[in-house]
């Protein structure tokens, strides 16, 4: 190989093309996204029981529910969790788990519960083989205009604006909050059922049992034959009203005499606001393997469209009040500087030893050929690019110069020593191969038991595992291909022979840092104090600088919540109270919004008269100007949200939300 490369130095050459343009082709192909996708074996099983308390879905529905799910195979943990109206099991498995497997063993054991109250609901599977974190929100709001309650758009939220949004390539999910649906409410006149001796459950079994279509059988007349069926599903209120709940002495009596049926709102049990206005919100979760930049460009292409299409004819428009993809574009951004950065200063420390623009270069280029192939291998095992690959990639951008160093410097050694640069690139390259090959396959086996662990630390670091084992590997062949052929070609006279102008300055340099080894390890004794002392030193200093540990670092996102947690039993309406308090002490670093412009709010400094809004901030905080803020009041908590305008002054609000 080594021979072949030298002989055919074009053949290398189109290689290098082709690998350096097949890695760029696959890096545009390979998706995006913040860290790695981290497989969750879970299963989580609702149920929904409307009017229960916490205490009666625990007693009548979880309790039995865990009777059985306790036993199934597999499950390392169990919780549950009991809300108003609705209960929670939460099902852990093993990582490596099939989840479709434990999906069908899950349901096989809710079917052997032996009941459940009459009123609730059938229990509901669902599994985290999606991310949960949503990559952005938006805010459904009224135009200027339009006077209609944002809250009786939830139907046209649910029916029209989350499908459009869920049909959007990379989006896995969307979730909507706040707003009411509507229903048929019926609503009793007491006097008047007691004047007609009619009770309240009279009148529940004459509504339910109307609301039916019933087969009659079929029967057949000539030559054709005809099916029969009762229609009696309520289309209007004015059938609910027709409901004959008695008759006596011939004559009847219609629920429209006792009672009222009109089409109202459902009773409220959250309640959303932005910058001060009651809205409905809508998320959008990215699908597992998307790639969340190109997602992020066709969702706001699709939220345009709604904005200029169907939403504005609704007086009503879509603003995006946070987006994942400002922070991910950043933090890649910010780790490719330092991949670009660590390349730089490799090539920086080669040429202050070697002293060659042109040996400098061969080394150089052993670097971007390593790291741009490593998309291929990336692309082809399915994995993406994230701030961990990418992090695997700046290590590895110092470590793939080890073996060309390695080769170059047996070359070089040939070509001082007075061998021409063909036969100096053969027997140099030849001779080191063994000791590149044992080096690069110690470092390979490091990190590729990595990708054999099924844990969830070791999932989120394969990508790193990966990064380094394909830009080493790939170095490997670089250094017995690329950097022999480039030597026969490039290499000049070494530096340091006769004549060299810097040969002076670096064998000065070089005798110092011998005589002061030379020193250091004169005796026995200044060996044992110079170890003990080294040891003692990086000790001491690692031990001073220790960071904090923490899971994954928590970078500088421009969001910023809190939860506030109530006692309980507080209802919507003063948890909504909660929410207006904080949110009117949160106004005076509101900035002023401006005109939709291509289906993104703007934000500037000042309210909504022009005025500095900056003068009536409380004094000893944070000066920050804040694009948005929302709350969302819940059955058990509100939680709260804000986005700066300037995303360098993220950090500012979490000073501002805490005084609020």
């Amino acid at each position: 190989m080594i021979d072949l490369s030298i002989h055919k130095p074009v053949a290398v050459a189109v290689g290098v093309i082709l690998v350096v343009l097949f890695g760029s082709l696959s890096l545009l192909r390979v998706p995006i996204q913040l860290t790695p996708d981290i497989s969750k074996p879970q299963i989580t099983v609702e149920t929904t029981w409307l009017g229960a308390s916490p205490h009666e879905i625990e007693r009548e529905i979880i309790e039995e529910q865990e009777e059985q799910l306790k036993g199934v195979e597999g499950l390392e943990r169990i919780t549950s969790e009991s809300f108003d109206n609705m209960g929670r099991i939460i099902l852990e498995f093993p990582p490596g788990t099939d989840i479709d497997s434990a999906l069908i063993r899950v349901s096989n054991r809710l079917e052997q519960v032996p009941e459940y109250p009459e009123d609730a609901d059938k229990p509901v599977i669902l599994t985290s083989n999606k991310t949960d974190n949503a990559m952005a929100w938006f805010m459904l709001r009224t135009l200027p205009g339009n006077g209609r309650d944002i809250e009786s758009y939830y139907r046209l939220a649910d029916d029209y604006v989350k499908p459009q949004l869920e049909r959007v390539a990379g989006v896995g999910a969307a979730n909507i909050f706040g707003g009411r649906e509507q229903e048929i409410q019926v609503i009793v006149r007491p006097e008047k059922l007691a004047a007609r001796g009619i009770t309240i459950p009279q009148v529940m079994q004459a509504i339910d049992r109307e609301n039916a279509n019933i087969s009659g059988g079929d029967f057949t007349e000539g030559k054709r034959k005809y099916k029969v069926r009762t229609v009696g599903e309520y289309q209007r209120p004015q059938e609910i009203e027709r409901i004959v709940l008695d008759a006596r002495d011939g004559r009847r009596v219609y629920l429209g005499d006792v009672a009222d049926v009109v089409v109202g709102l459902k009773k409220r049990d959250n309640f959303v606001r932005q910058r001060g206005v009651p809205t409905i919100a809508v998320n959008a979760i990215r699908k597992l393997g998307a790639n969340v930049l190109e997602t992020m460009e066709r969702l706001r292409a699709r939220v345009d469209e709604l904005n200029d299409g169907f939403l504005r004819d609704q007086q009503v428009e879509l603003v995006q009040v946070y987006d994942e993809t400002d922070y991910i574009e950043d933090s890649i951004a910010n780790v490719i500087r330092n991949l670009i950065l660590g390349a730089v200063l490799a090539t920086d420390i080669l040429y202050l030893f070697l002293r060659s623009v042109p040996t400098t270069l061969i080394i150089a280029i052993s670097i971007p050929v390593s790291v741009i192939g490593s998309f291929i291998l990336m692309y082809l095992l399915g994995r993406t690019i994230n701030v961990i690959s990418l992090a695997g990639m700046s290590f590895a951008s110092g470590m793939v110069v080890d073996n060309a160093i390695v080769s170059l410097e047996n070359i070089f050694r040939l070509r001082q020593e007075g061998k021409s640069r063909r036969e100096a690139a053969l027997r140099g390259a030849s001779g080191v191969w063994g000791a590149i090959l044992a080096s690069t396959l110690t470092t390979i086996a490091v990190f590729v038991p990595v990708l054999f662990v099924e844990e969830r630390a070791a999932q989120l670091f394969r990508d790193i595992a990966i990064a380094i084992s394909c830009s080493v590997g790939l170095s490997l062949i670089v250094s017995v291909t690329v950097i022999p052929a480039m030597a026969a070609k490039l290499l000049r006279r070494p530096a340091g022979t006769a004549g060299d102008p810097d040969a002076g300055r670096f064998a000065a340099f070089r005798d110092r840092v011998v005589g002061a080894v030379s020193v250091a390890t004169r005796t026995t004794l200044r060996r044992v104090a110079v170890v003990v002392g080294m040891t003692v030193i990086s000790i001491g200093l690692a031990w001073t600088f220790l960071p904090d540990a923490e899971y994954l670092p928590e970078g500088d996102r421009n969001l910023a919540f809190g939860i506030i947690l109530p006692p309980p039993g507080y209802s919507t309406d003063e948890l909504s109270d909660l929410g207006q308090k904080i949110e009117h002490r949160i106004e005076p670093f509101l900035a002023r919004e401006e005109p939709r412009e291509e289906g993104v709010a703007r934000a500037s400094t000042g309210d909504a008269d022009g005025r500095d809004a900056s003068s009536a901030r409380p004094p000893g905080l944070p000066d920050v100007d804040i694009r948005h803020f929302f709350f969302v009041a819940r059955e058990n908590n509100v939680f709260m949200g804000a986005v700066a305008v300037d995303p360098d002054r993220a950090s500012a609000l979490v000073p501002v939300l805490q005084s609020a």
